[in-house]
C-alpha cells in the first residue's frame, strides 16, 4: 500500500496528480491547499511521498518541506510553474529529490517518483554512514584518553594499556568505550 500527499493551491491540479497517481497504484492519496496544511497532513498521515508546489499560501514550499523534512525522512518532489535558480538553491538545501513543472505529464510523474525514493534512500543511507562515523570517533577519542590515563597513571606501555582495557571489557562484558568512561571517571 503506498501513499501520497500532494499538495497545490490549484484544484485542478491535484485532481489530474489524483488520477495520475492512482493509475500508478497509490492508494491513499491525501489533499492539502496551502503549506501549513501540508505540515499538519504530512504529520499526521506520514505518506510515503510527496508532491508539493513550491508557491502556496500561508506558507510556501521550501518551508513546508523544511519542516516537515525535519521529523519525516520523506522525499518531497517539487511542482513548479516555472525555474528559478534561487528557488531551486534552497530546495537543495532541503533535499528535495526531484522537480516537475506544471502541467505535470504522466510520463514523467513516475520517473519522477522512482527517482525520488532512491534519492531519499541514498541520501538517509550516507547520514547514517555519517552518524556512525562521527560515534567511532568519539569513542576513540574517549578510548584513547583513557589509554593515556592508565599509562601514566600506572606505568604501562601503549599496548599494555589497551590490553588492559580489552581485558577488562570482556570480563565485564562491557563495550571497550564503557570501560574508558568508567576508567575516566575513577582514575
Amino acid at each position: 500500500m503506498k501513499s501520497v500527499l500532494i499538495c497545490d493551491d490549484e484544484p485542478v491540479i491535484r485532481q489530474g496528480l489524483k488520477a495520475m497517481l492512482k493509475d500508478l497504484g497509490f492508494d491513499d492519496i491525501y489533499e492539502s491547499m496551502d503549506g501549513n496544511a501540508a505540515v499538519t497532513t504530512a504529520l499526521d498521515k506520514i505518506p510515503d511521498i510527496i508532491i508539493m508546489d513550491v508557491s502556496m499560501p500561508k506558507k510556501d514550499g521550501i518551508t513546508a518541506a523544511t519542516e516537515i523534512r525535519k521529523k519525516l525522512k520523506v522525499p518531497v518532489i517539487f511542482l513548479t510553474a516555472c525555474h528559478d535558480p534561487e528557488v531551486v538553491q534552497r530546495a537543495v538545501k532541503v533535499g528535495i529529490a526531484a522537480f516537475l513543472t506544471k502541467p505535470v505529464r504522466a510520463d514523467e510523474l513516475w520517473p519522477a517518483i522512482e527517482l525520488a525514493f532512491a534519492h531519499n534512500d541514498e541520501v538517509e543511507n550516507l547520514k547514517e554512514q555519517v552518524n556512525d562515523l562521527k560515534e567511532t570517533i568519539e569513542s576513540r577519542k574517549v578510548i584513547e584518553k583513557a589509554k593515556g590515563l592508565l599509562m601514566k597513571n600506572h606505568s604501562l606501555s601503549e599496548p599494555e594499556a589497551f590490553r588492559k582495557m580489552q581485558k577488562l571489557a570482556m570480563d565485564k562484558r562491557k563495550t571497550l568505550k564503557q570501560i574508558a568512561e568508567a576508567i575516566l571517571l575513577t582514575e
